[in-house]
């Protein structure tokens, strides 16, 4: 792949289809993309022994465009105990026999990414000049050794992230990193990279430490000549044999066991956490047209989980009047936030407490919506609707048996901490926590009926009680 007279046997438009269509983090699951190469880049291996190169692919559908960044390496031999990320096997018309992995599992990719992030190297197209340029930046006064070795975090499905573990220059064991690989690409600051960053530099641990990142710039499909800008990928310390928060929370309830004093203690760092993102980022008043596009959203998705889930038809009314008391209320300064708040998203780390992960918002909504201010309400909202998660979980499980005292409990305890940390109870506004409630559970409506029908009581159940309670 060196030379661009160079051809692969099969080529790439024959067997790359395919194995995107394979992969976790490609949305368009039952479907064979209709994949058009738009830019690349190409990344050196120090031994000189492995090709990289990074894949820009754009994908045309009734939606829109999207575009998906894919690493890959070329090897002369098999690489050993890769035969799970191997993508092709081709013959190169001047280099001959040639495996092509999905980079992110092959270490020599790794290297030279994470060496690119803290050497805060640039690397172009190779395309020239028209196809763009990518760019490390390193978190100012990080520290972190050299690698030792590379994995792939397993179960993602948006992303792909590469563990590293580290050695000082003694070669002794440093803390690990992680290093997210954004998969698909959008115009625009990731809010994983600038919210987390901002809460960094604003001196909080309670999300992990910032590595540094790459950003990049590709050829803009909506134009003719404009390029796009945005994020390749994130690095931070990794918190290694640390459960997240919904490992932790199922056990606590099969084992009948209270949740309510770790509950609070989230609640209360979750307050922080909010407090933190409106002194280091923008905050604005909510104006008319903030609340109207915020509506809109909240209908819109009850319109379409109609569409998969008939039953919710018999709340529309109700609904309705939660969304217009909503539209209605006093709201609250508008801020960054999480965005995609659960207890999937946190960590209990020893010794240190609960620890915030993945501020990259709903990976399917735009990055415009993901990266306006919005009302922290929501992400308390989100955490409300985990723990009914937790306990619809369990009672999927078991059968005729209820968790609900648990999860109440556990969400009462989740106010009360939040309440206590930043000074104003979200109880106190109702209305929109109500309508962000059922507006979650809608999104979940969706989820499950495309995903997991059998799960689909739980936010229809969910949305049945909260209509019924604030009927009352």
């Amino acid at each position: 792949m060196t030379d661009v007279r160079a051809t692969l046997t099969p080529p790439f438009a024959e067997f790359l289809p395919a194995w995107v269509a394979e992969q976790r983090w490609y949305p368009g699951k039952g479907r064979r993309p209709a994949l058009r190469r738009v830019g690349g880049l190409r990344l050196e291996d120090p031994d000189g022994e492995v090709g990289i190169e990074v894949h820009l692919v754009a994908e045309d559908t009734a939606a829109g465009t999207s575009i998906y960044q894919l690493p890959f390496t070329y090897r002369a031999q098999p690489l050993p105990g890769g035969e799970h990320a191997l993508v092709a096997h081709t013959r190169h018309s001047l280099l001959g026999d040639r495996w092509v992995y999905d980079g992110p599992h092959d270490p020599a990719y790794a290297a030279a990414l994470l060496r690119l992030v803290l050497e805060e190297g640039t690397v172009d197209s190779d395309w020239g000049a028209e196809g763009g340029t990518a760019t490390g930046h390193r978190q100012p006064g990080t520290t972190v050794g050299r690698m030792a070795a590379s994995r792939v975090l397993r179960g993602e499905q948006s992303n792909t992230s590469i563990v590293f573990d580290m050695v000082d220059e003694h070669g002794v064991p440093a803390t690990p990193v992680i290093c997210k690989v954004f998969r698909a690409l959008q115009d625009g600051e990731n809010p994983d990279v600038v919210v987390q960053s901002a809460l960094a530099s604003a001196g909080s641990d309670l999300v992990p430490r910032p590595v540094g990142h790459l950003s990049g710039e590709w050829p803009d499909t909506r134009t003719t000549t404009g390029m796009a800008h945005g994020h390749l990928a994130f690095a931070q310390e990794f918190l290694p044999g640390v459960e997240d928060a919904w490992r932790v929370a199922l056990e606590a309830v099969a084992a009948g066991e209270d949740f309510s004093d770790r509950a609070r203690a989230l609640g209360a760092a979750t307050a922080q956490v909010h407090a933190t993102l409106a002194r280091a980022l923008p905050t604005r008043a909510g104006g008319a047209d903030d609340v109207a596009a915020v509506v809109a959203g909240m209908r819109a998705r009850l319109v379409a989980a109609t569409n998969e889930a008939p039953a919710i038809a018999a709340f529309d009314k109700d609904i309705a009047r939660l969304f217009t008391a909503a539209a209605e209320a006093q709201w609250p300064v508008l801020q960054r936030i999480h965005g995609d708040y659960h207890l999937g998203q946190v960590l209990d780390v020893p010794g240190r407490g609960w620890v915030l992960l993945d501020f990259e918002g709903e990976p399917l909504r735009p990055l415009a919506e993901r990266t306006r201010p919005d009302l922290a309400l929501r992400d308390v909202a989100g955490m409300l609707r985990s723990f009914d998660y937790v306990a619809g979980s369990w009672e999927q499980a078991h059968p005729g048996r209820s968790a609900a005292p648990w999860a109440a409990a556990a969400r009462e305890a989740f106010l009360d901490g939040y309440a206590q940390a930043s000074g104003r109870d979200p109880r106190a506004d109702a209305a929109l926590l109500a309508a962000l409630e059922v507006d979650k559970a809608l999104y979940e409506v969706v989820y499950e009926a495309r995903n997991r029908p059998t799960w689909l009581t739980i936010p229809t159940t969910a949305i049945a009680r909260l209509v019924n309670r604030h009927k009352e």
